[in-house]
């Protein structure tokens, strides 16, 4: 035990006395914190919409103002660009007048025929021609659903739709009433900057003492690879339980995080969870030669599974198979729960009781085979 914690303390000696080792601890996290809380945002919003109105009476204008009433569309004017190639094009039968939605300045178009009031006075029904940019098909469908949910509210506001009597769903979103993006992101963020920075910073210690040949003094030492694993994964794990107290006070000061539960799942997830991303950051740091090669090898293995196995962004069910087996090996992908859950749900024990006990079983297999791979590389006796 005493080997393992002056170990330990050798390389939080070490960490301390390398500014840019410490700049990276803290600086980076941060930044990517905030790029990740401010900059990404899954719930589309101020969407150009353009509308051109042929019939021009009351009941139209009224619907326009519907329209742009939920906030989530900005009207663009209609206006149209007489093209070079025109006459060429008249003759070919192709149209000559480009609408908002060809030049790209408009994301929908919605047309109001002439007779659009009368039709609907006289009891018939009133056609409109709405055009969708179907480029981004996620935010088609998205703009798609809005203007029919509109177009029902104007529907019942008006009383044109007919009495219904049967079943009727009250709706009501749970967790996260005022819709904030943000409880979402940046809860998962935390994820990622853990699932990140420890491992860098450990397999960028572990690859400096490759590159300046310090190792084999390890090696050829008494010290055995049980004590070394055990010395260098509890000096980061302490910095990355720094990091994520770091991380998570921000998050509550700029974003008002709260925890929404009992958060002594998150306290006792955390640590198992930094602990074992550590351990693949030992061992590629054992298995590379230069810090560059360290970090390349942690930014590619942690930063591409983190980022798109996890269920960060995209959701789990849209990975496709045999990519989806991947995901289950990957411990940000259940932390993410954790950490959600904390922030969010706020269950506790009772709904995310499972999520500690695999983070410690992917943390047994990783250190295992961590400590095989170092213990091969130790000379024998």
């Amino acid at each position: 035990m005493r080997r393992i914690w002056n170990q330990c303390v050798k390389e939080l000696v070490q960490f301390r006395r390398d500014r840019l080792t410490v700049a990276l601890a803290f600086l980076l996290p941060l930044m990517t914190l905030l790029i990740y809380g401010f900059a990404i945002r899954l719930e589309i919003k101020n969407i150009p919409l353009t509308v051109r109105d042929l019939d021009n009476t009351p009941q139209s204008r009224s619907y326009i103002e519907r329209i742009f009433a939920t906030n989530q569309f900005v009207a663009v004017p209609w206006t149209t660009v007489e093209p070079l190639c025109a006459p060429l094009l008249k003759d070919s039968g192709h149209p000559n007048r480009l609408d908002p939605v060809d030049r790209g300045s408009a994301r929908a178009a919605v047309i109001i025929p002439p007779d659009f009031a009368n039709d609907v006075k006289a009891g018939r029904t009133g056609q409109l021609q709405v055009i969708i940019d179907g480029t981004d098909v996620a935010n088609a469908r998205v703009i798609k659903n809005s203007l029919l949910a509109t177009n029902r509210f104007f529907l019942e506001t008006q009383g044109l739709l007919p009495q219904q009597t049967g079943i009727v769903p009250h709706t009501r979103l749970w967790f996260n009433p005022g819709r904030r993006e943000s409880l979402y992101i940046v809860p998962g963020a935390f994820a990622i900057v853990l699932a990140i920075y420890p491992p860098l910073l450990a397999a960028i210690a572990m690859s400096r003492e490759q590159e300046q040949g310090n190792i084999l003094q390890v090696y050829a030492s008494s010290l055995t690879a049980t004590e070394l694993l055990l010395g260098k994964s509890l000096a980061y794990l302490l910095v990355g339980i720094g990091e994520a107290v770091f991380i998570m006070t921000i998050g509550a000061i700029i974003w008002g995080l709260r925890f929404a539960g009992d958060p002594t799942p998150l306290l006792v997830g955390t640590p198992i969870f930094i602990f074992s991303s550590i351990q693949l950051g030992v061992l590629i740091g054992s298995r590379t030669q230069t810090q560059s090669a360290a970090v390349q090898g942690v930014a590619t293995v942690k930063f591409m599974t983190a980022l798109l196995l996890s269920g960060f962004i995209f959701p789990l069910s849209n990975i496709p198979f045999p990519l989806s087996l991947i995901s289950y090996v990957v411990p940000a992908r259940y932390y993410l729960e954790l950490v959600r859950d904390a922030f969010v749900r706020g269950t506790g024990w009772a709904g995310i009781w499972f999520v500690p006990v695999v983070l410690m079983l992917l943390a047994g297999v990783e250190f295992a085979i961590t400590w095989w791979g170092i213990r091969q590389m130790q000379l024998s006796d």
